[in-house]
């Protein structure tokens, strides 16, 4: 596939999961991660569902532009059915690969991929990162909260 299609389909996938978010909306019974980004005006909130170390589903909810929103939807989907371990280490890929950094293609990101071109916009990085960072601040809440 040559670039301008495989740009066209990145651009098409981005664009259907930020007008059909999947797993939006908040649950009942699970911690809440609250995430803002005042430079573009997103406003979002993570819940994670863990059963025996497995992230079971990814929750959220919020405003913001088509490439935070879009994220949170792709890293809902990304990490479902992952170790906590396993989604950290995407977590670790995704910000490198959205910041140009040399990330390990071997990881499995799955639709997560189509945001290697962040790293040609710095400025929406953040858009990009901000659902991946609420993630990794829950899984660290669910962690501290087995130990009380």
């Amino acid at each position: 596939m040559n670039k301008n299609n495989l740009n066209l389909l990145y651009r098409e996938i981005i664009m259907e999961h930020s007008k059909n978010p999947r797993n939006k909306g908040l649950k009942d019974g699970l911690d809440v991660v609250h995430m803002t980004n005042p430079i573009c005006g997103d406003d979002i909130s993570i819940q994670v569902k863990i059963n025996n170390d497995i992230i079971e589903n990814v929750y959220h909810d919020g405003s913001g532009c088509a490439i935070s929103r879009s994220a949170c939807s792709v890293m809902s989907e990304t990490v479902k059915g992952k170790t906590i371990r396993e989604a950290k280490d995407i977590v670790k890929n995704y910000v490198k690969m959205t910041k140009g950094e040399t990330f390990d293609k071997n990881i499995d990101m799955g639709d997560a991929i189509v945001y290697e071109g962040v790293a040609n916009f710095p400025a929406r990085f953040k858009c990009a990162t901000i659902a991946w960072e609420g993630l990794l601040k829950a899984l660290e809440n669910n962690k501290l909260d087995k130990k009380e």
